[in-house]
């Protein structure tokens, strides 16, 4: 056993102190769309419903934490909780700053965690300027600053996962399908299954509003992307942090997928509907890939589900994200003549399943015509096509903002 594979198993015994291996199971659903041995790795079962616990429990104990440790982090989210979780396991101190935007209910969760070992700052209202709070803090306090991806330790802690899905499946798997943010879970376990299980294939799993390790190895370096859609919160990253990407770095950009964020929705629908399995967005992102990797048909893969820390109110964004995907809802601004029965004449158009469930005057946009913002859900794709025929057939101005990312954002 190599050096690196020694020290995460030396970690993986650790921390059977704080919680069982996470399950691997078979997914029947999944195996049998897909012809192949679908395995799900259940990250999202960890105390705190996701791998971070991992990583932020190593580098503590590695540091040395104990009751006169100090730890500091940035994280609206998992890594947050899992120093929260470590944090009181150590009897040690934490610190962490997250954005004033923070949801109540992700900092509720923190603390409860953590109970009295932690302190939790709110400052910045974005991530950048969290994030420097929290390094000068750490800096005039002498105390350790834990980075969610860009340490060694934390990447190792996080490698234990492919340590426990080795050991359960009891045989190498054909593909390993990881997913993707600042990089420290991918870094961790690629580089274990190098040395471990060689011929396992990887396959990786990014936000495609988020796609930082694509942009990294496109451009041979990492990057810093102009923007981020950050739906996937878990894993809608900037920047791949430079340490995992000089372990990822060997790897092609063509084994990265990319996954839509409303793909993404459908997805964890799909999965909580038919499994009964609470994803959050990262946490459904291998799972959402599987459709974009090819020659799956007869493999053993497993993907790893990172976290289940999902917000029950964002549920019918979700919804609504995954509807709009799937072509079964959208929205069109129609241009309505200004007399007596325009709206009846308009009604007679819709279809038996045709539902409208918006319906709002925006304005008048000339004299005899104004302007009309309607959502419209149906039961398949091919009725709203239909639809959208029958309005060019009767001379009704018509446009389908569903996808439009600027009209739809203040509009929908």
């Amino acid at each position: 056993m190599t050096d690196f594979a020694a020290a995460v198993r030396e970690a993986e015994v650790a921390l059977r102190d704080l919680f069982e291996p996470t399950p691997l199971q078979k997914n029947d659903h999944l195996s049998a769309r897909y012809g192949a041995e679908i395995w799900l790795k259940r990250e999202d079962l960890t105390p705190v419903r996701s791998y971070k616990l991992r990583g932020a429990f190593n580098a503590m104990r590695k540091i040395g934490a104990g009751t006169a440790g100090h730890f500091v982090c940035a994280s609206a989210g998992n890594h947050a909780q899992g120093m929260a979780y470590a944090c009181r396991h150590f009897g040690a101190r934490g610190t962490i700053f997250m954005p004033v935007t923070t949801p109540k209910q992700k900092i509720d969760k923190t603390r409860i965690f953590g109970g009295d070992a932690i302190q939790i700052v709110l400052t910045g209202d974005y991530f950048d300027q969290t994030l420097a709070a929290a390094q000068d803090f750490a800096r005039e306090q002498g105390a350790s600053f834990l980075s969610p991806f860009d340490d060694p330790d934390i990447i190792e802690g996080q490698a234990t996962v492919g340590l426990e899905f080795l050991s359960q499946l009891g045989e190498a798997p054909d593909l390993v399908v990881l997913p993707v943010g600042g990089g420290g879970l991918s870094a961790g376990v690629s580089r274990l299954l190098a040395e471990l299980s060689p011929q396992t294939q990887i396959a990786f799993a990014e936000p495609e509003g988020g796609a930082s390790l694509h942009a990294a190895l496109t451009n041979g370096a990492p990057v810093t992307l102009p923007a981020v859609d950050n739906f996937v919160d878990g894993a809608a990253v900037a920047r791949i942090g430079a340490l995992p990407f000089s372990t990822l770095s060997r790897f092609s950009p063509d084994l990265v997928h990319r996954a839509p964020e409303d793909r993404i929705c459908a997805t964890m629908l799909e999965m909580l509907n038919i499994e009964g399995i609470v994803l959050e967005p990262a946490g459904a992102l291998t799972v959402d890939v599987l459709r974009d990797i090819p020659d799956l048909a007869g493999k053993r893969v497993v993907c790893i589900c990172s976290g289940g820390n999902f917000d029950f109110e964002r549920l019918p964004e979700v919804k609504e994200r995954a509807q709009r995907f799937s072509g079964l809802k959208r929205y069109f601004i129609l241009r309505m003549p200004q007399r007596p029965g325009a709206l009846r004449d308009f009604l007679g158009l819709l279809g038996p399943n045709d539902d409208i469930t918006r319906f709002e005057y925006l304005k008048k946009s000339a004299r005899n015509f104004g302007s009309i913002l309607i959502g419209i859900e149906t039961t398949s794709p091919e009725q709203l096509d239909d639809l959208r025929d029958r309005l060019e057939g009767a001379g009704i101005g018509h446009r389908d903002i569903t996808r439009d990312p600027i009209l739809s954002e203040f509009l929908i």
